[in-house]
């Protein structure tokens, strides 16, 4: 046990993608049908409602107030998020129409939609020594936004293959994500301390609950026969489009940052913030937005991304953090 342990560690894959790879594999040999399936669905549920109680009660609203006090690096955020993501899904879609599966092109404008990530954007602003109160605000804010946000351009850009922006998709995104984040944020004062101490408890209810949500996806297209349409070289495809997305944001971010004359703290966060999306909160927004058939094919392209941008980011936070070193150091030889 203790060998495999330490080639999971030293691998340079991340652990998550193989647990992510093992619940396909699960919902491929035992999906849930027939009874099991109102089951999975419930739990599917109340994992939801948990994360999202979770993410309210962990968010200080004054971090949120004062990092947005700097617009103008919000404002660039917000456009590459829900402005350039997009017209970039809807251009590779009108070039691939001819050629990948119309669930995986879903998917992938699905991907464009979405909100930045929260942990991971932080984390890695941090790591490479950035703004990270503004990219704090910035995820934070992008989150909120994008609960709303995201079904509004969903409706508006796939309008054939959602159920959209209904009246009934609005009533569960907000009892399963709105309502339980209201109360997460109503009980902060007595429990966020405590959150905060007890990181790994919220990791695993993070990671948790999003393998829940994928297994009960999985299964559904597994019962619906939709992964028959679905070859190898279309899997390739999408895990280079996926890179592809991803450098042409962080291209773009990085030109806008320095062109505006931000510092590198903030292009840090620009940039980190503004090459993400969240699989934490979009798969269980799928499962509202799209019939369930097809929403294990529509989430493939995020998981894949998700997986690309915590590598590719993981390399740029060092890289950026180096950086930082040798101006240091530079300036203290020049002292």
């Amino acid at each position: 046990m203790s060998t495999l342990r330490t080639l999971i560690d030293r691998s340079p894959i991340d652990p998550y993608l193989l647990m992510l790879i093992g619940t396909v594999g699960l919902a491929a040999l035992c999906p849930a049908q027939g009874a099991g399936k109102p089951i999975a669905d419930a739990a599917v549920a109340l994992a939801v409602a948990l994360l999202f109680f979770l993410y309210g009660a962990r968010l200080s609203p004054q971090a949120v107030w004062s990092g947005l006090a700097h617009w103008r690096l919000q404002g660039l955020t917000f456009a590459s998020t829900f402005i350039l993501f997009p017209v970039i899904g809807l251009g590779l879609q009108a070039l691939l129409k001819p050629f990948l599966p119309h669930d995986i092109l879903v998917g992938i404008v699905y991907l464009c939609l979405l909100p930045s990530t929260v942990q991971s954007s932080i984390a890695f602003t941090s790591i490479a020594r950035g703004n990270v109160p503004a990219a704090l605000c910035s995820a934070s804010v992008s989150n909120l936004l994008g609960v709303v946000i995201t079904p509004v351009l969903v409706s508006l850009l796939l309008p054939g293959s959602s159920v959209g922006f209904s009246a009934h998709a609005l009533e569960d995104i907000g009892v399963q994500i709105l309502l339980p984040f209201v109360v997460g944020q109503a009980a902060r004062p007595l429990i966020g301390d405590w959150l905060l101490r007890h990181r790994t408890l919220t990791s695993v209810v993070d990671r948790g609950s999003v393998l829940l949500v994928v297994y009960a996806a999985f299964s559904a297209g597994m019962v619906a026969g939709v992964w028959s349409r679905l070859s190898v070289a279309d899997l390739a495809v999408v895990l280079v489009l996926s890179l592809l997305v991803l450098a042409l944001v962080i291209a773009a971010t990085t030109f806008a940052s320095r062109r505006l004359g931000f510092s590198v703290a903030d292009e840090i966060a620009i940039v980190f913030c503004g090459s993400k999306k969240s699989m934490a909160g979009g798969i269980p927004m799928a499962t509202i937005l799209f019939p369930g058939h097809a929403v294990g094919m529509i989430v493939l392209p995020l998981m894949l991304f998700h997986q690309a941008q915590l590598f590719v980011c993981a390399t740029l936070a060092r890289r950026y953090a180096a950086r930082d070193e040798q101006t240091i150091d530079a300036v203290a030889v020049a002292a």
